[in-house]
């Protein structure tokens, strides 16, 4: 069973051609990673699978429903959810309340029960709270349950964008360099969290420049260069890879 499908897939930026001609899927219940030198189009990818560019060619297949080019709040309730490079955070907002964020859409948000405070707005209120709470441990950020977002450490604020995506319930969870800026523990504890939302039945997509952390993690790994799908396979079939390891060794980078 295939969860996506990229067929054709291309993005043009004026002359330059960021994604070319990408075709390849994605199973569920795996860990796959997108990996490249920098400028290699894997953001790209990402922001044409989640709706924030649309592509100039191709088409985007998820559980045989034609998504290409829907917008990326309509996406979240089709199942995808996502987090950024660059963090997204609502710094006036605790902690608590940027994961109840990602719960909206399961929320009653009809304006005049709203308005007018019905008990089951209240409740829902409360409910929702308490799964964001949840969510929160689930993750390892209980001692910051009370915490205002603006007052986290920025490991804990990576945890915390990661919180609010799973707060959308989504099958399909694609991370963008979760590691970037983290120490070697907080690392390894990304590295263990990602193991743990694949074992809830959620299908993680992983673009990351922690070469580590993809091998020892991916069940799939697929390998960019200059905006083109340059190979495919698992851990040790990407390390034995000439063809990836001269693109590495050109931008002094190393295929663990």
């Amino acid at each position: 069973m295939t969860l996506l499908r990229v067929e054709n897939l291309s993005k043009e930026f004026g002359a330059i051609c960021a994604v070319e001609d990408l075709n390849f899927t994605i199973n569920p219940g795996a860990i796959h990673s997108i990996i490249g030198p920098n400028g290699a189009g894997k953001t790209t990818l990402f922001n044409l699978i989640t709706g924030v560019d649309s592509p100039s060619a191709g088409k985007i297949i998820f559980n045989d429903l034609d998504i290409t080019g829907i917008p990326t709040f309509k996406l979240a309730g089709y199942g995808i959810s996502r987090t950024f490079q660059n963090l997204q955070i609502f710094f006036n907002m605790s902690a608590v309340e940027n994961v109840m964020v990602g719960n909206h859409l399961r929320n009653d948000s009809r304006f005049l029960p709203a308005l007018f405070g019905f008990r089951s707005i209240k409740k829902g209120e409360r409910v929702c709270r308490e799964r964001a709470e949840r969510i929160m441990c689930d993750v390892g950020l209980e001692e910051y349950i009370g915490s205002d977002a603006d007052s986290m450490p920025y490991g804990a604020l990576k945890w915390l964008e990661i919180a609010r995506a799973l707060a959308s319930e989504p099958s399909m969870l694609l991370l963008d360099e979760p590691a970037a800026g983290l120490n070697p523990s907080e690392t390894q504890e990304i590295n263990e969290l990602i193991k743990r939302i694949a074992d809830m039945g959620i299908t993680v997509v992983l673009v990351e420049h922690d070469m580590k952390l993809v091998m020892g993690v991916s069940d799939h790994i697929i390998v960019l260069d200059s905006g083109r799908k340059l190979a495919e396979g698992n851990a040790d079939e990407i390390r034995r890879n000439p063809d990836v390891v001269k693109a590495y060794l050109g931008h002094r980078q190393k295929v663990c």
